[in-house]
């Protein structure tokens, strides 16, 4: 067997030398065939023979090192003398060219070289074939040229900005090499160019910004800065890292955004208040989008919403107050006492409803739902809704608006898919009212009258309305709501059973009597007096006693006669009119039947009335607008030496008519029951804190009674310290010896 022949060091690298000046050759363009099969393998089985040879004839580390040697050559001679004589994009140009030629010449030296990637490189944990000739470019190209062709492309960007046409590609080429020859770290990108372009956009924004601020309206400078975000989001996606992209958006946003905000929004004539007093949503949207990427960039849009809206509230709470003040004055000073069909009040009410809609649709479609939106809309609401408005509380107003939506005939004429909305939105505004006891008063004492009276339109309202208020409200608050409802159909079991009775007893009414059975827990408190009935009630009533007491056990009857309802015939000189009116002015009609003539005296002993109530009576039929008593002397006003007799002239278009009920301040009845109720509330909520805490100081205790009572109402602090005083009088609690303003619980 033949030994191998030895390849010298000189001999061999003379032989590649050949080699890489003919793949120089090819790699600049000049005439020169491409390697056959034969010449690669030659050239490889060179390097494998002079690796492979036994020492001192192995040459793998010079081979090492002239495989080094031959890019710095190359670059030297070759590449940086190219790259030096060009400027701009003709530099970037030149750079991406050289970059692809010196990977075309890393990838076939390292095919020749091969062998020492297998064994040497890897025995002495030395930088790879394909590493070396990256480092070889980085040190002796990329750290010449780095300066000069970031500045190119910072050029090229500007012109982009600046509306002209680039070539991206050439842009996104260069800066892979920035990338590459980090070697897998982002470093030289960073370092060399992305800072410096993190810099000039900056200055560059910042420039724009001063001319478009001191030029444009609020609704064109966020135009521009969203075009400007946006390219500049599309330059990210054609040619630079996506991990510049939050950075280079930040640096925009600062410039733009972020250092013009005040004096964008309060931009005279065009700022955010003025784009939401013109409903500008497409406007506002932007400024929502432009200003959610800056921290906290949403809170002055917010609180410039909340004025906004509470300005627009505040002014409706104005324009009704001097309306209603108006009216009082025409009316000489003389406030009605029905505010539930007071037309003023129900456009309050409904033109709140249309603030709240316009303005959740701001919330919802300019505004993406934001929570900070919400909580602003918020705490508008609440701000105007809580104010008086022409001495009337908002919580009365929506009470008496669902009455009237709820009540046969009471309003416009509206669908039931109408009226289900308009009561949906306004137990949504419920949730801003402070007073919700109030409303709750209110309302019951509406409900309870439309129940008695027949008057409701719709029992699937009424009971919706209940269910969406036990959802909003809690159980509590629709408990005794609830129980009325449930008690009138109890009512109308039992007047059947009535019915049924006589017919099972052989026995009839002298009159065609309903009686409606109520749970004194439920209803508004009604007021009990001893009332002379007629002969013909009498006898109804007795009738209706009797069945009670042998149907029902252990329960005692008390008659309401101010809520009950009678119909009467007056048998007038030119025709008999049909009367409904209440059981206490039938009363008193009846009385007329016996006589012609009765004084206000004789009036209120046969009809066992008090003075006040029938005062009320007596003008609701003698002084209103159906005047069927004719009252001695003329006045507008029952007097107690007047005299009253039948209008026998009395007539009337219709045959059938309702008389006025008497008046009275049910308003101020409520507000006192209200009131009673807190301070039972306020109690309650004292007693519960301190048996829980035994020993609490006095701020304590007011703020967790606040905290426990203000789902319901504002508990006022003065009536907070009242109750306080009026506990410990009352030995529920004591104060601390030593410490005057802690209080301890009496067990």
């Amino acid at each position: 067997m033949q030994e191998r022949r030895i390849i010298e060091l000189e001999g061999g690298w003379s032989f590649m030398e050949k080699g890489i000046t003919k793949l120089k050759n090819i790699l600049e363009g000049e005439a020169e065939e491409q390697f056959s099969a034969e010449q690669y393998m030659m050239l490889y089985t060179t390097i494998y023979n002079m690796c492979t040879q036994k020492p001192p004839n192995d040459y793998s580390e010079p081979l090492y090192t002239k495989y080094r040697e031959a890019f710095s050559t190359y670059i030297s001679e070759r590449v940086l003398p190219a790259l030096k004589e060009e400027q701009n994009e003709f530099l970037l140009k030149e750079l991406h060219k050289r970059w692809n030629n010196h990977k075309v010449m890393v990838r076939w030296l390292s095919r020749f070289f091969n062998y020492l990637d297998r064994y040497y490189i890897t025995r002495h944990s030395l930088h790879s074939l394909n590493d070396v000739g990256l480092l070889r470019f980085r040190d002796d190209v990329y750290t010449q040229v780095k300066q000069r062709a970031k500045d190119a492309m910072l050029v090229a960007i500007e012109q982009e900005r600046e509306g002209e046409q680039i070539d991206r590609s050439l842009l996104k080429n260069v800066l892979g090499i920035f990338i590459e020859v980090g070697m897998g770290t982002m470093d030289a990108y960073n370092l060399d160019f992305e800072q410096h372009l993190l810099s000039t956009t900056s200055e560059y924004y910042k420039k724009k910004a001063a001319s478009w601020i001191a030029e444009d309206s609020c609704p064109d400078y966020m135009q521009k800065a969203e075009d400007a975000l946006r390219m500049e989001e599309e330059r990210v996606t054609n040619y630079l890292h996506v991990d510049t992209k939050a950075k280079l958006l930040t640096a925009v946003e600062r410039e733009l955004l972020e250092h013009y905000e005040t004096e964008l929004l309060e931009k005279e004539h065009s700022g955010a208040a003025a784009l939401m007093r013109d409903d500008k949503k497409a406007d506002l949207a932007r400024m929502y989008r432009l200003f959610a990427r800056v921290t906290k960039g949403l809170e002055p849009v917010a609180n410039i919403f909340k004025k906004h809206v509470e300005g627009e509230g505040t002014k409706l709470v104005l324009q009704v107050t001097e309306a209603l003040n108006n009216k009082k004055d025409k009316d000489s000073g003389k406030p009605s006492k029905d505010t539930g069909s007071g037309s003023q009040e129900q456009t309050y009410v409904k033109t709140v409803i249309e603030l709240h809609d316009k303005y959740l649709e701001y919330v919802t479609e300019c505004f993406s739902s934001s929570s900070l939106f919400h909580k602003a809309l918020k705490e508008a609401f609440e701000a105007f809704c809580n104010k008086q408005v022409g001495g009337l509380a908002s919580a009365e107003l929506m009470a008496n608006f669902c009455n009237t939506l709820l009540t046969k005939g009471g309003g416009e004429k509206l669908t039931e898919d109408a009226v289900e909305d308009m009561l949906d939105k306004v137990v949504k505004l419920l949730a801003y009212i402070s007073d919700k006891d109030l409303f709750a008063e209110f309302y019951r004492k509406r409900l309870s009258r439309r129940l008695l009276q027949d008057k409701s339109a719709s029992d699937d309202h009424e009971r919706a309305v209940l269910t969406r208020l036990k959802q909003q409200c809690g159980a509590q608050f629709t408990s005794k709501m609830e129980g009325m409802v449930t008690d009138l159909a109890l009512a109308r079991e039992k007047q059947q059973a009535f019915e049924s009775w006589q017919r099972q007893n052989s026995k009839s009414s002298p009159l065609d009597l309903s009686v409606t059975v109520l749970t004194t827990g439920f209803w508004p408190a009604f007021k009990a007096i001893d009332l002379a009935l007629p002969q013909e009630m009498v006898d109804g009533v007795a009738l209706f006693k009797e069945f009670y007491e042998e149907t029902v056990k252990h329960r005692r009857l008390t008659w309401y006669y101010h809520s009950g309802l009678a119909t009467i015939r007056g048998n007038f000189k030119q025709k008999p009119i049909d009367m409904l009116m209440s059981t206490t002015q039938a009363a008193v009609v009846l009385l007329f039947n016996s006589e012609e003539k009765l004084s206000f005296s004789e009036i209120r002993e046969r009809a066992n009335l008090p003075e006040e109530d029938l005062v009320r009576i007596l003008h609701s039929l003698s002084c209103s607008k159906y005047k069927i008593l004719a009252k001695d002397p003329p006045g507008k006003a029952p007097g107690k030496n007047d005299t009253f007799a039948i209008n026998m002239a009395f007539t009337d278009r219709m045959r059938r008519i309702k008389i006025p009920a008497p008046p009275q301040d049910e308003r101020r009845k409520v507000m006192e029951n209200v009131d009673q109720d807190r301070r039972h509330a306020i109690d309650a909520a004292i007693v519960r804190t301190m048996k829980s805490r035994k020993v609490l100081q006095h701020q304590q205790l007011v703020l967790e009674v606040v905290q426990q009572l203000q789902r319901m109402f504002q508990p006022d602090i003065k009536q907070i310290k009242k109750r306080i005083e009026d506990l410990i009088q009352r030995e529920f609690l004591e104060r601390d010896a030593n410490q005057p303003n802690t209080f301890k619980y009496v067990a």
